[in-house]
């Protein structure tokens, strides 16, 4: 059966989280799906883990954009759904989806998913909070929320730039604040990076790389800033 839905999840080193993601892929009710692992030179278990799974496994040189659009090119699908490696969408997700792909209100739209974190951690709370607001005033998904967006749109855009960082936000912006849909369900995302960092550096490191990046600071220079 062809498939209606692509989704792309870009690997580097992701043996630790690919697994419980690929797992929790969501399966939207009359919605085919195919899954497409853009790997950008592991070391460990990630393409093993991927092609047990079933998914179609392509490479590319490492960079996150760059593997974002190799892994969008490799499919044909008319909706593309764009997930990061440790992140895990909610049970409700497969219903939204359908709902959205199959509405020709959403064709030059685009929709992401609530930020949520796996810890309990009261900071998290805090955290994801704060990528709600950012979202509703600025219209600034980022990437571990996922994005769901028609594949003529998505390629009439211009699709991923080959950006070492800030392509997530890059996107968003050609895609406009008024084209963007919250979506009713949750991306569960792992919170190691935040624990390893801490839940004040963490966030205050990216919110200066994105003010850097509007600013004109080159990707390139970010992505050693960004850690």
């Amino acid at each position: 059966m062809t498939a209606t839905l692509d989704i792309v999840i870009p690997t580097l080193n992701a043996g630790r989280t690919l697994g419980r993601t690929l797992a929790a892929l969501p399966d939207p009710p009359g919605i085919p799906i195919s899954t497409t692992i853009c790997d950008g030179g592991s070391g460990d278990d990630t393409v093993a883990i991927a092609e047990a799974a079933g998914a179609h496994v392509v490479t590319a040189p490492p960079g996150r954009g760059g593997q974002l659009g190799a892994g969008a090119a490799a499919g044909d699908a008319p909706w593309l759904l764009f997930l990061h490696a440790d992140t895990r969408l909610g049970p409700g997700a497969r219903e939204i989806i359908a709902r959205f792909v199959s509405s020709d209100t959403n064709d030059h739209r685009a929709g992401y998913f609530r930020l949520r974190f796996d810890t309990a951690d009261p900071r998290a709370r805090r955290v994801e909070r704060l990528a709600a607001w950012r979202c509703r005033t600025f219209g600034l998904p980022y990437g571990d929320q996922g994005l769901l967006i028609a594949r003529p749109h998505y390629e009439h855009l211009g699709g991923f730039r080959a950006l070492p960082l800030m392509e997530d936000v890059d996107l968003v912006r050609r895609i406009g604040q008024r084209n963007l849909v919250a979506l009713d369900a949750d991306a569960l995302t792992s919170a190691a990076r935040y624990q390893r960092d801490g839940w004040l550096a963490r966030p205050l490191r990216n919110l200066s790389c994105l003010t850097l990046y509007f600013a004109g600071v080159s990707p390139t220079f970010l992505r050693r800033l960004y850690g």
